[in-house]
């Protein structure tokens, strides 16, 4: 370590104190950058001239076209959430599998899986799934733990599958083409959600007080009106789905093409269904503004951040003991991993990209790591962290709206079997890198 690289070390545990200060975390960048730098000059620590490179950065993230498909995917879900198309989803397939023992729980998988396809917005899914399916499963005899830690682990699925935000800023922040990660992000998504089902039907079958089947009396739509309702329902989104992350694959339009073609897509399902009008455009605009202002201001402010750290040797330091940590390229892994997983418990995956990527990078490069794969199990991973007790984010969202009965208690103990499912994933996407490449390697082939 030289003279004054011990100045960035602080200045990293500086920003930890601002953001568990309740200070908003992009102003906790920009105040911590302006505090060391500060600090560095009198030091003469710090060379005030590479804050001139500041606007050059700036301009080449705005410049970024990638970037734009960020507002796309966000308006996108918002007109599903607010059109009331995600919640008739939810309703209809919870009808069709509600014969089935624990088929209301198998229906808020499969409805959290299609939601994260076409919203990719966690907390909206969760607080609607809440709602809606929590009061009915609780009415049907279901054990409180196996309804919400189905509900907080389906909801979060938005963070793993595409179009998913996590991946987008990701692919930004660790330098891989979106549509590769998208791809890569397919397999190791819908196995974590095939062994959510496979947890409740076996669970279910074990222990049947856990999850009882819905009474004839649940169901009011006859055999034909149900299948109308399926068709219109379930249908029209599958193929917004597919044309959207299809064009993505298939090389004929970019994320941000595809993502406006989405956007457009979603109107046109909500004017089909005679919902789309004034109100609902401006909360979806406004929404997606909101979110989108977040993201830019956060990157802005660690772009910030990252410059200050560099100018103090803090980037350099890191690498060089990542790289020289005992046992190479798999140590790096556990502990990059760990690291990811332990700031996911407290911290937005937004702010974690624009944390640690940064620092992750440049030792996995020299590394000479699959950088999709490596993206790929991060994304696991803040998803593990995002329902991990006692300060996952998706415990909170679905505290909100749980009902008195249901106690705090309940929702943690509830997402413990979740977490163990979600690191089951992590170890076979660990084991077997193919669950990411091969798709990718099989678009490579066939592209024209």
């Amino acid at each position: 370590m030289t003279h004054f690289e011990w100045l960035a070390i602080v200045m990293f545990v500086g920003f930890f104190f601002f953001i568990m200060s309740g200070y908003p975390v992009g102003y906790s960048f920009a105040a911590t950058a302006i505090l060391f730098g500060g600090i560095g000059y009198i030091l003469g620590a710090f060379d005030l001239n590479l804050l001139k490179l500041l606007p050059s950065r700036w301009f080449g993230t705005m410049s970024d076209f990638t970037l734009l498909a960020i507002p796309f995917f966000i308006f996108m879900g918002a007109v599903f959430e607010k059109s009331g198309l995600a919640e008739e989803l939810l309703e209809t397939v919870g009808r069709l599998l509600g014969r089935v023992r624990g088929g209301l729980a198998l229906a808020v998988i499969l409805v959290g899986t299609l939601l994260a396809a076409t919203t990719g917005v966690v907390a909206a899914t969760i607080i609607m799934m809440g709602m809606l399916a929590l009061p009915s499963m609780l009415r049907y005899g279901y054990d409180k733990k196996l309804a919400t830690g189905v509900i907080t682990a389906s909801g979060t699925l938005a963070q793993m599958i595409p179009p998913s935000l996590v991946l987008v800023v990701l692919s930004d922040q660790i330098g891989v083409q979106i549509g590769d990660l998208f791809l890569g992000s397919i397999i190791p998504g819908l196995l974590i959600s095939g062994l959510y089902m496979l947890y409740v039907i076996v669970i279910t079958r074990l222990k049947p007080d856990l999850a009882p089947a819905l009474p004839p009396e649940a169901f009011s739509l006859a055999g034909k009106e149900l299948l109308r309702k399926v068709v219109r329902v379930m249908i029209p989104p599958g193929i917004l789905v597919f044309v959207v992350l299809g064009s993505i694959f298939f090389g004929l339009a970019s994320p941000t093409e595809a993502g406006s073609v989405g956007a457009v897509g979603s109107c046109f399902l909500a004017w089909m269904n005679k919902r789309l009008n004034y109100k609902l455009l401006q909360d979806a605009a406004k929404s997606t503004a909101q979110l989108t202002a977040l993201v830019i201001t956060i990157l802005f402010c660690s772009t910030f951040f990252s410059l200050v750290f560099d100018g103090l040797g803090g980037q350099r330091l890191i690498t060089d003991l990542l790289l020289n940590l005992p046992g190479g390229y798999w140590t790096f892994i556990i502990v990059a991993n760990i690291a990811i997983f332990l700031l996911g418990i407290f911290l937005e995956f937004v702010e974690i990209c624009f944390i640690a990527m940064p620092l992750f990078v440049p030792a996995a490069h020299a590394l000479g790591i699959d950088m999709v794969w490596l993206a790929v199990l991060f994304a696991i991973n803040l998803q593990t962290a995002f329902i991990s007790p006692p300060v996952g984010f998706s415990l909170f969202y679905l505290q909100t709206t749980a009902p008195k009965e249901v106690a705090t208690s309940d929702i943690h103990k509830g997402a413990l079997p979740f977490m163990a499912l979600q690191l089951v994933a992590l170890i076979i996407v660990l084991a077997f890198p193919q669950t990411v490449t091969w798709l990718i390697h099989v678009s490579a082939q066939t592209a024209p």
